[in-house]
Formats: structure tokens, sequence, C-alpha cells
């Protein structure tokens, strides 16, 4: 049996990922009690239906029940017969106040903080920051739209899981913010922008003009073997870990020409040596007009 435990920020986006996990088969609850998780698998262990995946829903609503999900953790991770994944969920803190102000919603621990959202916020984060040391994924959505969201949900869960490593590679533009979901980070800014050749200014590295522009400088060839060097050794190391997730970031300044080239790049040389491989270019439609 897999069981899923979602966690996060409220207001970062545990309820649409809760829709996508239900959507693709799991048997979901939300808001379960943390000392509750155990009776809820009992319950599907005895059930005569062929139950084997379970996602479940735990975050600051529980209250003072909360501090109890280390607890359950740790139980159910000593068990045999389930393997047990935590989920995190995130956004900075300026996005889920503007989320909080646009849909009118109470945070759930408004009146904790006698409507104050920022002491609110900061509370909710430091109780959850243990949580996020044990997460296995971890997915940062103050840049994602829902569906970008929901497409990263089910690029991780929609097959079996298995023990190996899925690695996300991903592109930004620092001038829109640091990307940081990311366990591992390059500034590929070192490198000639094709920003400033007319002609490739309006391509991304998607396209094989701005590709070849970005390679063809020897900086560039070397930086590359480099990084696929360190890749090659640090992958190992994780898997070895038990790391389920690790997401590689290449930033340049508007995420579009040599970050998205060094993604691109890195993530073909990824799966070239058999690793499930996710890419995301975050910033890519960012200014089309420019």
């Amino acid at each position: 049996m897999q069981l899923l435990i979602i966690t996060g920020m409220s207001g970062s986006g545990k309820s649409s990922v809760m829709d996508v996990m239900e959507d693709i088969g799991y048997h979901c609850i939300d808001n379960i009690p943390p000392s509750l998780i155990s009776k809820f698998v009992d319950v599907y262990r005895q059930s005569k239906e062929s139950v084997e995946k379970i996602a479940v829903a735990v975050d600051i609503r529980a209250g003072n029940m909360f501090v109890e999900i280390f607890k359950a953790w740790k139980s159910l991770k000593e068990e045999k017969d389930i393997d047990v994944k935590v989920l995190f969920i995130d956004a900075n803190n300026e996005v889920i106040i503007k989320r909080y102000k646009e849909t009118r919603r109470k945070h759930p621990l408004d009146e904790k903080f006698n409507g104050n959202l920022h002491e609110a916020i900061e509370y909710e984060a430091n109780q959850l920051s243990e949580l996020r040391e044990i997460a296995d994924y971890y997915i940062e959505t103050s840049y994602l739209s829902v569906n970008q969201l929901k497409e990263q949900i089910r690029d991780l869960f929609l097959e079996n899981p298995s023990d190996s490593i899925t690695v996300k590679v991903m592109s930004f533009g620092f001038k829109y913010g640091v990307s940081t979901e990311s366990d591992l980070i390059f500034d590929v800014r070192c490198l000639p922008n094709p920003f400033y050749i007319p002609e490739l200014r309006h391509h991304t590295g998607c396209d094989s003009c701005v590709r070849d522009y970005v390679m063809n400088f020897e900086q560039s060839k070397e930086l590359m073997k480099k990084l696929e060097d360190l890749i090659d050794f640090l992958l190992p190391l994780y898997t070895t870990e038990g790391k389920s997730q690790i997401v590689i970031s290449f930033g340049c300044t508007g995420g579009k020409h040599r970050s998205i080239t060094f993604a691109e790049l890195m993530a073909e040389h990824i799966s070239s040596k058999g690793y499930k491989v996710q890419k995301y270019h975050r910033d890519i439609t960012k200014d089309r007009k420019n």
C-alpha cells in the first residue's frame, strides 16, 4: 500500500493537489487529524476492496493535534507493508497574502492572531518547518498556475511510484525571483546573452537557433561538460540516500535563452542515463511583447 501525506502552507494549493490525486486514482481524505491516519489505513487494510494508493491532507487546521503528525509518520514508516511519502506544498509569504486577499477567505489561524495575516503565516511556517525537512517531495507554487501545479502532480504520481529518483530540471529568470524549490541552482548569466542579438531576442532556448548560439562558445561547452560530470556524480548519491525527487535549476536574467538552453541539454543528458526527468521552464512566457 502507498500512503502519501500531503501538507504545507495554507493557501499554497493543497486543495488543488487533492483534486488531482483523486482524479488519478488515490483514495483521498482531507483535513484528517494526524492521530487517525493509522486507523484510516487499517480501515482500508480490512476492506474487501483492493486499495493500493491513499492520500491524506494534514495541515495547521488540525490545531493542537497537528503536533502528532510526526508520531504518526514514524509509526507508519516502521510498517513493512506500507510505503509512506510526504509531499510538501509551499509558496512565499507575499503570494499567500495576495491569494487570501483575492479570495477573501480567512486563514485557519485568523482568530488566533486577531486577523493579523502576516503573523499567522509566520507562525504556520515555523510550525511546518520540521515537516518540510522530512518531505520526500517539495513543490513551490508561487509562480505556478493551477493547471501547471496539476500537471506537475500528474507527472509525479500518475505512474506507480518506485524507489528511483525523479529529476526535475527547470529554468527561471533571476529578474522574476530565484527558484526556492530547487535543490541545486546554477547561474548561467556568465555566458554570452542571445537577448542582444536582434534575430534571436524573440526566440527561446527551446529553439535551435538560440541553442546553437549559446553552445557555440567554448566557455559554454566547458561549463556544460563540468556540470554533467557534477550531476553524474551527485545523482547516485541522492538515490542512495533515498531522495525521491531532486530539482535542478538554471537561471539567467530573463529565463528565456541561456537558462532554457542549459535546462534542455541537461534534461537530455540525465534522461540518457536512465533517470525519469521532468522539464519546466518557469518564465518562458513572461514579457512576450519584449
